[in-house]
């Protein structure tokens, strides 16, 4: 029996496990029940994902992100799939541990992988256990929108298919507006960039999104580069294994007066409303949102999970790491909150 009962900062919660779901051989969802008092923070977009904490002999514990699989338009409980990865102590942990009953610590949903528009359509490539966040979208934009869906969905063999049976459902319930098509390595070989371009190409004009392992995606990305997709019309969930702990809560660093005196000033939008603030050169931009009581978007503080994904629309900032951002994106002012020091007196930043 797995049992939290108190959690380590004040933005986690412990959320009990209401079901524990079988999906293939190697992978499983977690159901959670979110009590009424926590269901506004724990209200989610698809797409998004959630942190949860794995307890661990080593180090005390460790975080780990796994997306929603569920929709917040059709699923009554949100719901988490993990897959077994080799060498992967968290995904193994859970996989070989959580029951019905158990309680386990969560951070509340985060992420940027989402569409702002369900009626828009959407080309969807997915790999492994990638299917998990692109099918929160699927089902959402299905239920919510009237958009068409192209999924392609990668996998070994028909074996490892995740939500086979719910895929099969959904095209059988929607066969105006949804495509399915498998591609299994067992049968087909590897995807090729080529392939990839051949078979989405009468669907140039939706916008994609993909998650998966990164050879995958740098393929689906050179398929849609071929197509001439452009790069504001592609979207793409990145995870890697957070190091730090994000359910610590933030301490607040002192400023020195001479520091206060040479801090840049900011404009920041966040959920339509604009907030200025002095910005000290020390501290990054979701250390001052925090300092001034903001309920900025974040997760891992470590610049690995994009949650603070946000837009410079005037002025220059620097960035300790910003590997998850593609070239492009820091090019088209995509910036990562949680890594973002001013370099210019005066900014403009929207989230």
């Amino acid at each position: 029996m797995t049992t939290v009962d108190v959690p380590h900062s004040s933005r986690s919660a412990v959320l009990r496990v209401s079901a524990v779901i079988q999906e293939t051989a190697d992978s499983c969802s977690l159901v959670f029940d979110v009590p009424a008092e926590l269901r506004e923070r724990f209200t989610y977009q698809p797409g998004q994902f959630l942190t949860l904490r794995i307890p661990s002999d080593l180090t005390g514990s460790v975080a780990r992100c796994y997306s929603l699989a569920s929709s917040p338009h059709t699923d009554d409980a949100p719901k988490v799939t993990v897959k077994r990865t080799a060498d992967g102590y968290a995904s193994n942990w859970v996989c070989d541990n959580v029951k019905a009953g158990d309680t386990l610590e969560v951070l509340p949903p985060s992420g940027v992988f989402t569409p702002k528009n369900l009626d828009e359509d959407l080309l969807l490539f997915a790999a492994g256990s990638g299917i998990t966040p692109v099918m929160s979208i699927l089902k959402s934009a299905l239920a919510r929108g009237n958009s068409r869906v192209v999924l392609v969905y990668a996998n070994r063999d028909h074996d490892n298919v995740i939500f086979a049976d719910e895929l099969r459902e959904l095209a059988d319930k929607n066969p105006q507006r949804l495509v399915v098509v498998h591609w299994l390595e067992q049968l087909q070989g590897l995807p090729t960039a080529d392939a990839l371009a051949t078979l989405t190409r009468p669907y140039t004009e939706f916008s994609a999104f993909m998650c998966g392992p990164k050879p995958f995606m740098d393929r689906v990305h050179d398929a849609l580069a071929q197509l001439g997709v452009p790069r504001n019309r592609t979207h793409a969930e990145v995870f890697n294994s957070l190091s730090g702990d994000p359910f610590a809560d933030v301490a607040r660093a002192e400023i020195s007066a001479e520091e206060a005196a040479d801090a840049a000033s900011v404009e920041v939008e966040l959920d339509g409303e604009t907030h200025e603030m002095n910005w000290p050169r020390s501290q990054t931009l979701v250390d001052i949102m925090l300092a001034k009581g903001l309920d900025v978007p974040y997760s891992c503080l470590e610049g690995e999970c994009g949650s603070c994904a946000c837009t410079v629309l005037e002025g220059t900032v620097e960035m300790e790491n910003a590997e998850i951002l593609d070239p492009e994106d820091i090019a088209n002012g995509y910036i990562l909150g949680c890594q973002a020091r001013p370099v210019t007196d005066h900014l403009k930043i929207q989230f």
